[in-house]
Formats: C-alpha cells, sequence, structure tokens
C-alpha cells in the first residue's frame, strides 16, 4: 500500500476532531476525508466517501457509536474502526471488540498511544496487502505486535519516545545482518546521527541490540549495531 489510508473522523467535540486530525497528520501515511459531527452525516460520508478508516466515537447527539458501528458492519463490510471515546464501561468496550473495532482508546487520548495504534493499523494494512500469507509471516507480525505493545507500558528514560523507538528496533531488524552504522539508522529513520545514537544505545543496554566494532582499510574503527541473538 503506497497510496495514504483514507479516514472519517467521527467525533461531535470540534475541538476534539481538531486534535485527532492534527494528530493524524504528525503520524503520516494518512489522510483525513471529512470530519463528521453526528451519526447522520456519519453515515452520509460513508456511502459517499468510502473511508478505509473510521475514527468513531461512541457519544453522538443523534444515535449512539455502537449503533454507527453495526450500520458499518452492514453495508460497509470493508471499512475498519478504531474508537476514540470517553466510554470506559466493560459492557461497551465487549460490544465494540464484538464489532470487530481494530482498538479501542479511551479520552483524553496522548499522541503516544495514537500513533502506535495507528501505526500498528498501518503495518497490518501493508502486510495483508500481500496476496497470501504462511502461518510463519503472519505469527511473526503477531507475535512483534504483541511485544510492542508491552514495550508501550514500560517506562521509558527523557530522550527516548517509545514510536521512534520502535522506528529505530525495526530499521535495524529489517537492515543487514552484518550490523549497521549510526549514520545508515539516521537515514532510513530520518532523525539526526545523536538521535540516532542515543535511541540504538539505549537499546543495547535493554539488552535488545549488541555492538561491535568494524575494523575497515582506512580510517577509524565504526560501531554497528544488531539484533542481539
Amino acid at each position: 500500500m503506497t497510496s495514504a489510508i483514507e479516514v472519517l473522523i467521527v467525533e461531535d467535540d470540534v475541538r476534539i476532531a481538531e486534535i485527532h486530525r492534527r494528530f493524524l497528520d504528525k503520524v503520516g501515511g494518512f489522510q483525513m476525508t471529512a470530519i463528521a459531527n453526528s451519526g447522520q452525516e456519519a453515515k452520509d460520508y460513508l456511502d459517499v466517501l468510502k473511508p478505509q478508516l473510521v475514527l468513531l466515537d461512541v457519544y453522538l447527539p443523534d444515535m449512539k457509536g455502537m449503533d454507527l458501528i453495526w450500520y458499518i458492519r452492514q453495508y460497509h463490510k470493508e471499512m475498519d474502526i478504531i474508537m476514540i471515546t470517553a466510554a470506559g464501561e466493560g459492557e461497551m468496550i465487549r460490544e465494540a471488540l464484538r464489532g470487530g473495532v481494530v482498538d479501542y482508546l479511551i479520552k483524553p487520548v496522548m499522541f503516544q498511544r495514537f500513533a502506535q495504534t495507528l501505526g500498528r493499523y498501518r503495518e497490518q494494512m501493508r502486510l495483508t496487502d500481500r496476496t497470501r500469507l504462511n502461518q510463519a509471516e503472519l505469527d511473526r507480525w503477531l507475535w512483534r505486535a504483541e511485544s510492542e505493545e508491552k514495550r508501550s507500558a514500560e517506562v521509558f528514560p527523557k530522550g527516548i519516545d517509545p514510536v521512534t523507538l520502535g522506528k529505530v528496533l525495526r530499521t535495524v531488524t529489517s537492515m543487514s545482518g552484518k550490523g549497521v552504522t549510526t549514520e545508515e539508522v539516521a537515514v532510513k529513520v530520518g532523525v539526526s546521527r545523536t538521535t540516532a545514537r542515543r535511541y540504538l544505545e539505549f537499546l543495547v543496554s535493554s539488552g535488545r541490540l549488541k555492538a561491535d566494532l568494524s575494523y575497515g582499510s582506512v580510517g577509524r574503527p565504526e560501531r554497528k549495531y544488531m539484533i542481539k541473538s
């Protein structure tokens, strides 16, 4: 999937809707198609715009968000839903999960949690765009998603953002088994060399990566990072 994922925001509070729109812009890879402030307006946008993803509030002025979930499941089965709501009741959450929501975020939503959910969704779309997956490939994604979710609960030191940390770790994982340099990671992730080095050294200190010195024919030895086996 190379084009941006189209998103409909369904939220009756204009200020919160604008916050979510800005969050989407910061995450990247997503394009807001419209903001619906009521259930009926949402239905109209769903029928006409046909977004891939709906960010849905439970409390709407003219209907319950749960009713809109079942409307989407009946008429737009191909659309995905992420709930973003102040409703934290167990019964409400269970019904939303039965309706097949991708994730359930409880307000007020911090950007870190929002970005994690959208990033996982984007990766899932890229993975499932492939014609066929085998069990090993699917398990790697599911288990990696689970491990990332567990890591999000960790307390990170100042200067370490979990979203950037995940990008750095995935970059090292996906690149050469012989190890990658700070500069290579910085270019791939889109951060400065100083920032890349800080994250790489944190991953070394936490036991997720190992580092070694690579001696070239000329110049100083270079520190390379790789997944710890």
